[in-house]
């Protein structure tokens, strides 16, 4: 039966197709955007803003209708509710949005939202029908709580499957589950454990690891922002055998031989049995499961009979427990089959799948505009299944309801329209419906008359440049499309693409005007309504000119530059001369040392200032000219010649022979200052395109002085020669008479035809223009043609002096045939051959389709995707171009750079395969596709999310090596940057070094949550290179290598610590700092004291540096040759005597002294009673407590 339905659907087709063809018809009216005609326009309503269908709010906010329409005059709204007129201007909640049938209902002043729930339609009306809007199903979003319920204790063995079941409360949306345990981690999911399409946590067996107090399952929901949870599971394991977490962790063998969980066969968790069915719509997502209990954990694989699983959209989720299957369409309905199996055993379930569609469109009517007797259709074509069926409504009714119309008929998808009438304007509704829902589309049928309307300026005065293109354009509109006919002076123009060509908005094309075209033409658009003319004149003008050109000047310093510039011009265009220097405008003025007249400009009085390139621009309205020449200011000097030591210049330049293209010429050589000439130079000057410019043309042996010179047509030469020898060329000769080669028509191709489009709308066509003297005569020009590519129509001819011509209004990227030659008065040149050129490029109208990933590994994926048509990407395919971007990492907590990146592939259009590499493990990321051209790129695919799997981790951050002592190292480290997966530990791989012998290596394992371990030193000077490499369940990362310095290095510490924070250095250095305080002191003491008490000096009495102290307590000095201090009284032993006086002598109670300086010295010297009465008998020894001082 589904194999019938495309036949019976193209067959209806068919036959629709013969009836509109026999059907005289008129293709539909376009109606200018022009305001006066949109203004006068009649047109019926058109919806053309809508709430969707199912239309779910926000109980939070007020509820907002959408319904938005156009048409003239500005329709009014209306709405049903439930099938009933409802009456908005009734409740005061409810309010309508002017010129719109919007409606806004509000609940500040209280109100239920549950209230206004149902079924609302939008009717939009104006004299000339009603359009209506889909059926918008209003509902309120709702969140409930969860039951309130006590959930007791789950009690399960060891190796027995369980199904913690979710059951959310209903919400609208559904909402979305997910389980989390109280510290709102998520509960992690893996082969065994695993959350079912509706919520249920599924193990397809317990371990004793799944013991736990909060197995809590939680709905969000979407609109209201809010996530409900359920009251938590507890999970009791009974178990054969104690179970030590630790222990379990470490044990790498199969954990159910070591908890002697006995195996068995796999069994479905769901579905249930060894069948099931299941049907999606086109164009959705199918969703199907299989899990499986089982010791060991079962493994499920998908099959599908008959056939393969469709590759490129199919996607295995879940551990392979969910086949996901996207945008579905008839060819994946079958029959699917997953099978559960484990070394024990396998099963095996068939899902019967079947494919329905809601309706969708094949062909949606559009509005049609027509002319009174004119014929049109309007066509509904509509597929689904079940086959949807069609029903026509006019202006919201059904059409059999309607009044019988002899102008119009029901043909199966179709209304035929035969010789509309006036009156007859209705907006028709096409409902295609079948049980999975419905389509609803309006269109139009405007029936306008309107007489010729002309759009453009009355009276418009056109003027072109003779041979160049004339466009007479004279903008119009009417209904019926009025016929147009054009004429000139009075006689009509039969448009005949070689002169005139006629194009189809009416505008008149004159390819290359002509004097004999000037005159007034007039336009007539004329229809069954009426008539409308409108004249246009035309005027040819001739081209500006410069007919004499300035010349390049050599100038002496101090002497005036006269440059020509004669110009030749339409009379009845005024021009406007301009001089640029070096191309800045030149102002002048009665201060301004430029003078100008008609036809020339002198600059008197040169000087170095003035040298440049000197230009005559001259324009009109329509078109400008300009030449340009060097000015050279020489400087006058008395200098001796530079060419002593170079030829003198050839003279007597001589020409015989006079040929059409060859000339002899005969010179006499200079004198070759003992140098022979090598070479002969000739240098050829032309007055015509390049005048004062001498350019090099042949170079000849230095013994030949007459050659015979090869010359270009219509040439007016004149020539000289330059000397060379081993030192340097010659000044050059003095010029030759003046040779005028005959003209000839051009004999050489313009090189470099290509054309490439500027805009979507264009080609611009270019080419190389020829030298100067590749012209062979006056009034050179080029004739490029161009035509379609494989059209054989006529082709498209313009002659023009530049070396470039746009071609407008041409279709995007078009083929071109394109050729060119080059044309003179004396004749036409060679044609080149044939080039293919293309218009320009648009923007790519479709996005490469179904973009999806396959194969995904932790660095890499395989892309597919549907390849677009060539003839959507409207240019030259350039690439497909993906751009991705890192979205999240499956690390929780690790930030990311989400630095968007693109990748090409360029291979051709139809290419739909493609690897995306150097991806980050274990990474969410999205990506989008497009099709790019040359200019553009067009519209991106669908955005595609996938994830790669686990990898290998990076290098650990840091790695460092920290010295605590002589007998141990302490290692510290860091987790990677990038995981690149869940760490489960890491290694630390160390061996012994001594020079270039290594050890055996050691292996040391840690948990993820280690960061440090020490090492005990079996001496000091053992060195150790270290490996660290951090490890997920894929593998090792790459390693961090650190070694152990040698022992007379060691200076580590943790973050490698400098010496200066060590608690032993600080007291060191405090300790310096104390002692040299301490010496400061006594030295500052020591300067004070002496400096105020010069007692010594007076007394002539000098300190021994090293103080003895005798027996009895008195002090000695001495000086290092044990000498008796200087002036001291020794007896006649020569011993010094001992001093009488004490410490009594110098207490408080004597009568202090001041010396001149106004030192005290009471307390150092005997008093002068003792002196004087003593005499000399005692000599004048130091106290102890002088002896202290000294010392300072």
């Amino acid at each position: 039966m589904r194999a019938m339905q495309p036949q019976r659907q193209w067959a209806v087709l068919t036959v629709l197709s013969i009836i509109l063809l026999l059907w005289e018809e008129a293709a539909a009216i376009e109606v200018p955007p022009d305001p006066k005609i949109q203004q006068d326009l009649k047109q019926p309503p058109t919806i053309v803003k809508q709430s969707a269908k199912e239309y779910i709010v926000d109980p939070r906010d007020n509820i907002i209708i959408e319904c938005e329409a156009k048409g003239n005059p500005v329709p009014t709204f209306s709405w049903r509710r439930n099938g009933k007129f409802f009456n908005a201007e009734k409740d005061p909640r409810v309010s309508m949005r002017k010129r719109s049938g919007t409606l806004e209902i509000s609940f500040r002043s209280g109100g239920k939202p549950e209230d206004y729930e149902g079924e609302y339609q939008c009717f939009a009306m104006n004299d000339f029908g009603i359009a209506i809007s889909n059926k918008i199903l209003l509902r309120v979003s709702k969140s409930p709580l969860w039951p309130k319920e006590v959930l007791e204790p789950l009690m399960v063995s060891e190796g027995s499957p369980l199904v913690l079941v979710c059951n959310p409360p209903p919400g609208l949306p559904p909402p979305t589950t997910f389980w989390m345990n109280s510290a709102m981690m998520p509960i992690i999911q893996d082969k065994r454990v695993s959350m079912g399409l509706n919520g249920d946590l599924y193990f397809s067996n317990v371990l004793a690891s799944d013991a736990n107090t909060d197995y809590s399952c939680n709905a969000r929901f979407l609109f209201t922002h809010t996530i409900q949870q359920k009251n938590p599971f507890t999970l009791k394991v009974l178990t054969k055998e104690p179970y030590n977490n630790t222990l379990s962790s470490l044990n790498d063998t199969d954990p159910y031989v070591v908890r002697n969980i006995p195996e068995t066969t796999p069994t479905f968790l769901s579905p249930s049995g060894t069948s099931s069915s299941k049907m999606a719509l086109r164009g959705e997502e199918l969703l199907l499961e299989c899990i499986a209990a089982g010791v060991p954990t079962p493994g499920i694989k998908w099959f599908k009979k008959g056939g393969d699983l469709p590759e490129k959209k199919v996607k295995f989720e879940s551990f392979n427990k969910t086949l996901r299957i996207v945008s579905v369409s008839e060819e994946d309905s079958g029959e699917y089959v997953c099978m559960a199996s484990n070394k024990i055993g396998s099963i095996r379930h068939t899902v019967s799948v079947q494919i329905k569609a809601a309706p969708y469109w094949l062909q949606k009517p559009t509005n049609l505009v027509l002319a009174p007797n004119e014929n049109g259709q309007l066509v509904c074509l509509a597929s689904g299944n079940p086959k949807p069926s069609i029903q026509w409504l006019i202006n919201g009714e059904p059409i059999e309801s309607s009044l019988p119309n002899l102008s119009r008929k029901v043909v199966d998808d179709a209304i035929i329209f035969n010789s509309v009438q006036i009156g007859s304007s209705a907006v028709y509704q096409c409902n295609a419906s079948n049980e999975h829902g419905y389509l609803l589309a309006n269109a139009f049928v405007s029936v306008l008359d309107m007489a010729p309307r002309l759009l453009g300026p009355r009276n418009q005065l056109i003027k072109v440049i003779e041979q160049s293109r004339a466009m007479l354009d004279c903008p119009f509109f009417g209904s019926p499309v009025p016929e147009v006919r054009w004429f000139k002076n009075g006689l009509g123009i039969a448009p005949d693409n070689v002169k005139y060509r006629l194009h189809n908005n009416g505008t008149l094309e004159i390819k290359h005007a002509r004097s004999e075209d000037h005159g007034t033409y007039t336009f007539v658009a004329n229809n069954i309504l009426g008539q409308a003319e409108e004249q246009i004149r035309l005027e040819v003008k001739e081209p500006t000119r410069i007919v004499r050109a300035p010349e390049h000047l050599s100038v002496n310093r101090g002497n005036t530059a006269h440059f020509d510039c004669k110009i030749k011009h339409d009379p009845t265009l005024p021009i406007i001369v301009t001089w640029l220097k070096n191309d800045k405008p030149l102002h002048f003025g009665w201060m301004s040392k430029f003078k100008k007249d008609e036809n020339s400009l002198s600059i008197p009085n040169v000087n170095s200032d003035d040298e440049g390139t000197y230009m005559c621009m001259v324009k009109t309205e329509l078109d400008q000219d300009f030449a340009s020449a060097r000015l050279t200011v020489l400087e006058s000097s008395s200098k001796p010649s530079a060419f002593t030591d170079r030829p003198d210049p050839p003279e007597d330049l001589e020409l015989s022979d006079p040929a059409a293209r060859s000339v002899r010429l005969t010179w006499v050589p200079g004198n070759d200052n003992n140098s022979p000439v090598r070479q002969f130079l000739v240098q050829y000057e032309e007055n015509r395109w390049r005048p004062g410019e001498w350019q090099n043309l042949s170079s000849y042996t230095g013994d030949q002085n007459s050659v015979n010179l090869l010359l270009s047509p219509f040439v007016n030469y004149q020539f000289r020669v330059i000397a060379i020898n081993s030192v340097g060329p010659s000044r050059p000769s003095g010029p030759s008479s003046r040779y005028q080669t005959s003209g000839a028509p051009p004999d050489v191709i313009p090189q470099g035809l290509k054309g490439w489009g500027t805009k979507k709308t264009n080609m611009e066509i270019t080419w190389q223009p020829l030298l100067d003297t590749q012209r062979n005569g006056p009034e050179l020009r080029y004739v490029v043609s161009w035509r379609r590519k494989d059209s054989q129509e006529e082709w498209n001819n313009i002659s023009t002096t530049s070396s470039k011509h746009v071609v407008s209004d041409t279709e995007t990227y078009v083929p071109y045939e394109i050729k060119i030659h080059a044309v003179n008065d004396f004749g036409r040149g060679p044609e080149s051959s044939m080039v293919i050129g293309y218009s320009g490029e648009d923007r790519p109208s479709a996005a490469p389709a179904e973009l999806r990933v396959t194969k995904a590994d932790s660095t890499k994926v395989n892309l597919h995707w549907v390849s677009v048509d060539p003839t959507s990407i409207h240019g030259e395919f350039k690439e497909y171009r993906l751009y991705y971007w890192r979205e999240a990492s499956l690390v929780k907590g690790l930030r990311i750079n989400k630095e968007k990146k693109t990748k090409v592939f360029s291979s051709d259009v139809s290419q739909n395969t493609g690897v995306l590499t150097e991806l980050i493990p274990y990474s969410k990321y999205k990506m989008y596709m497009v099709v790019a051209n040359n200019k553009f790129e067009g519209p991106h695919s669908n955005i595609v999310e996938f994830q790669t799997k686990e990898g290998v981790p990076g290098v650990p951050k840091f790695f460092r090596i920290v010295q605590r002592n002589t007998d141990t190292i302490h290692l510290e480290w860091d987790k990677p940057l990038e995981p690149n997966g869940i760490l489960i530990g890491y290694t630390l791989q160390y061996r012994t070094v001594n020079g270039t012998e290594v050890g055996s290596p050691q292996v040391v394992s840690f948990f993820p949550n280690v960061t440090e371990y020490t090492i005990r030193l079996p001496d000091r000077f053992t060195r150790y290179k270290f490996y660290l490499s951090a490890r997920t369940q894929v593998g090792s990362g790459e390693s961090y290598t650190e070694e152990s310095p040698h022992f007379a290095n060691e200076a580590y510490s943790k973050d490698h610590v400098d010496i200066a924070t060590q608690g032993w250095f600080i007291g060191l250095m405090c300790a310096i700092a104390l002692l040299v305080l301490i010496l400061l002191i006594v030295g500052f003491i020591k300067r004070s004291r002496g400096g105020k008490y010069p007692v010594r000096d007076k007394k002539d009495l000098p300190m021994d540096p090293v103080d003895q102290k005798d027996q009895d307590g008195s002090f000695d000095y001495h000086d290092e040759d044990n000498k008796p201090l200087q002036g001291s009284q020794t007896s006649l032993e020569g011993n010094v005597k001992e001093s009488d006086d004490s410490l009594v002598d110098y207490g408080e109670g004597g009568n202090g002294q001041f010396n001149e300086d106004g030192s005290f010295i009471g307390q150092y010297t005997v008093k002068k009673d003792k002196e004087e009465t003593e005499g000399n008998e005692s000599s004048e020894a130091t106290s102890p407590v002088n002896a202290v001082y000294s010392l300072a």
